[in-house]
Formats: structure tokens, sequence, C-alpha cells
């Protein structure tokens, strides 16, 4: 099973986002069961005594448009020892990047990589936290996603 673990700032914007938007893709290729997937904040902006907020509401409703519900998802803070756990740790942007690589005192396995380099258009994840344009987020996270199943899809196949 290959685990994937998406980051953003808060966790409650971008990172979720993927994680839903990647388990619902994964699901309709008919490959579900080959993955593990959750999401995680660089920062701890968003958890308050150990308990993180919830999935931001425009978010929330985009994604129960289309047929995921975030449910409990709640924000979780990145760890040192998430490491040793996941396969890849996919940033929404390259401040995202550092602070991964900062938490995990370097990527000696390369493990971290941006969402939007498994497409054909490298750039950020546009934040929605800042644009206010949900719509351009879910785009993006679209495409990465889509981007980033076929690429493991061709790893998994060249095996």
């Amino acid at each position: 099973m290959i685990k994937i673990l998406f980051i953003c700032h808060g966790n409650i914007c971008r990172s979720p986002m993927a994680e839903f938007v990647f388990r619902q893709i994964a699901e309709r290729a008919g490959l579900a069961d080959q993955f593990d997937v959750a999401s995680a904040a660089t920062t701890d902006e968003e958890i308050w005594n150990g308990y993180g907020n919830p999935v931001y509401p425009p978010v929330k409703r985009l994604l129960r448009e289309h047929d995921m519900d975030p449910g409990d998802k709640r924000a979780a803070l990145l760890t040192a020892g998430d490491y040793d756990v996941y396969d890849y740790f996919i940033g929404m942007d390259d401040e995202n990047l550092r602070d991964m690589k900062r938490i995990f005192h370097g990527d000696p396995l390369h493990k971290c990589s941006l969402l939007m380099d498994y497409t054909t258009n490298p750039r950020p994840v546009a934040d929605p936290w800042y644009t206010r344009d949900f719509q351009k987020t879910w785009d993006d996270v679209q495409e990465g996603c889509r981007g980033l199943l076929d690429v493991l899809k061709s790893r998994k196949d060249g095996d």
C-alpha cells in the first residue's frame, strides 16, 4: 500500500481538498485499496490545545457538491516521525516544501514534492485563503491529483 500525506500551511483548505479528491479519483479508477491517504499542516495555527479546526466551510461545500464528505476531518500537524510512516509528502507550494524539509531535517529519501509537479504545468496550488477563488484551487487540485495518480500507476506498472 502506498501512503500519501498531502501538506499545506493549516490543513483546512488545500491539503484536505487534495486528500478527498485523490481518494475519489483512486476509487473511481478501482485503485482505492492501493492507497492510504491523509493530510496535515506545517503549522499549528489551526490547532488549539491539540484539537484541529474542521475543513474550511467553502472547501467543505465544494467537496460535498462533488459527493465527498469531509465529515470529522480536523487539522493535524505534520511531525518529524511522519517521515518514517508515509511514502510521499505532497505539498501545495514552495513554502510548504521548505517547511516539510525543515520539520524532517532534510529529505534524504526524496519523498517530498509539490502536487502540481505531477502536471504538465508545474506551479503552486492557488491558495484560496488569500485569493478567495476556491474554484481555481479546485481545478488545480483536480489536475494535480489526476497527474499524481497517473505517475504512481506508471511507477507501479514499471516494477
